[in-house]
């Protein structure tokens, strides 16, 4: 296995590097659910599932960017301490992430944007893709340069639903979902060019947790769309208020931008 870095690379360079990468990615999220609430496409007045789900998940973005503050100046200690609570955040986003998508799809079909298939299979595949990349990351903590990138890679799938809430959604129409999922692999993107700019090469973990976030959206559509996900699809949402939508995305009755 590689070692953190190539010997060439500024190690400095590379932690502001990084942390800079972590407040575009969380800057992104935050951004897209202020402006939904701001323009009323969102409101407080859900189920419990909803707050769980966002105070679970608002507080891994609050871990992850004191992980790269305590890393970029020097704490190493409390950058150790503070990393041992994402063995327990992290299954926890998993059972709060599940939860969720399941009581989205049951209580509104999901986005109308969205299929319904697609918006629930590939959605817990995506989910489950995170939580592999995550603790994939830790386990390599030793090798900084494979830690600091599929923790990276990991943190693209959670911009999905910010950034997508930045989009035209309606405008994309019927490939708003593969759509949303392409215009997250911008920051593994910048990271791969800032290894060739900085080391003349790409780090093989950008390679690996690319692939495999992109090889799970791609078989997990392939499921969505099978016999099977159609199956699961309506064995969620059978006898609730989400079946009533159509399977297919469609713009609701009167709809305007």
């Amino acid at each position: 296995m590689a070692t953190a870095a190539p010997r060439s690379t500024p190690v400095a360079g590379d932690t502001r590097f990084f942390a800079i990468m972590a407040f575009v990615m969380c800057a992104t999220i935050v951004a897209g659910f202020s402006l939904n609430l701001a323009m009323g496409r969102s409101t407080f007045a859900v189920p419990s599932v909803y707050h769980i789900h966002a105070l679970i998940f608002m507080s891994w973005i609050g871990l992850y960017l004191a992980q790269h503050i305590t890393i970029t100046t020097g704490d190493i200690a409390l950058h150790v301490r503070l990393g041992k609570l994402a063995y327990f955040w992290i299954p926890a986003m998993l059972g709060a992430g599940t939860a969720l998508m399941i009581a989205v799809a049951r209580r509104t079909g999901g986005p109308f944007f969205f299929d319904v298939n697609e918006f629930l299979v590939s959605n817990l595949a995506l989910l489950a893709c995170f939580c592999v990349l995550a603790f994939w990351a830790l386990r390599q903590r030793r090798y900084t340069g494979w830690h600091r990138r599929l923790m990276l890679c990991a943190m693209t799938i959670l911009t999905g639903p910010g950034l997508g809430r930045l989009l035209p959604m309606p405008l994309m129409i019927p490939n708003a979902w593969t759509l949303t999922c392409a215009a997250t692999l911008i920051f593994p993107v910048i990271g791969m060019i800032a290894d060739k700019r900085r080391c003349g090469r790409v780090h093989p973990a950008y390679w690996w947790g690319t692939g495999l976030y992109v090889g799970t959206f791609v078989l997990s559509m392939l499921i969505a769309y099978s016999p099977l996900g159609y199956a699961f699809t309506d064995w969620v949402i059978a006898g609730t208020p989400g079946a009533a939508r159509p399977m297919q995305a469609f713009l609701p009755p009167g709809f305007a931008m």
